[in-house]
């Protein structure tokens, strides 16, 4: 469970790592960066979109990647992350239900670039991520669900078995679809102001 801190004060941050807590995801840098150095040892996942002029401190700060989206983003992001001497667990994010609103590459674009993320030095290629379509029924997301579990399947990549959907509305389903990684924020902090 990944805690989705975004607009939580790191107090709040630090009073789920005095419970145990140790995953924490973020979708905005300038906000991440006082609640990383709050908590240097947790481990950061970045779930925001990926933007080449933040991409270096983003590789330096977080251990996850969710959101890569093109070849052009995780080549860049390979190269910041060789230059800092370490590698990040790399998850390739999918519109899964075709959005027009919200990023991510389609489903027919995985294959090809799981293949280069796979063989990018600098990453490691992990599995899939997507956000459900915004519904008050979690049933709704079963299917996009479902259809993820497939294409994560079908790519048969050594080490790549993570899958990273589902939220605060729909996480129980998406973990019965097979989610591995679940990003839960209002949940556990409340509604954001």
């Amino acid at each position: 469970m990944i805690a989705a801190s975004k607009g939580q004060p790191p107090s709040a941050l630090l009073d789920l790592w005095s419970l145990g807590h140790r995953d924490f995801g973020e979708n905005y840098l300038q906000e991440a960066l006082p609640k990383v150095e709050a908590l240097p040892d947790a481990c950061w996942h970045y779930l925001g979109r990926l933007q080449s002029n933040k991409v270096a401190k983003i590789a330096a700060s977080f251990q996850w990647i969710h959101t890569i989206s093109t070849k052009r983003q995780a080549d860049l992001l390979a190269t910041r992350c060789v230059s800092h001497v370490r590698e990040a667990e790399a998850l390739i994010e999918v519109n899964i239900a075709r959005e027009p609103q919200k990023s991510g590459c389609l489903p027919e674009e995985v294959a090809d670039l799981a293949a280069f993320v796979y063989n990018v030095p600098g990453l490691r290629f992990r599995g899939l991520m997507t956000m459900g379509p915004v519904n008050p029924n979690a049933e709704e997301a079963r299917p996009y669900f479902r259809a993820m579990r497939g294409l994560l399947d079908g790519l048969n990549i050594s080490g790549a078995d993570c899958l990273s959907m589902g939220m605060s509305n729909d996480f129980d389903v998406a973990i019965q679809e097979g989610a591995t990684h679940v990003r839960v924020g209002s949940a556990l902090f409340g509604m954001r102001s």
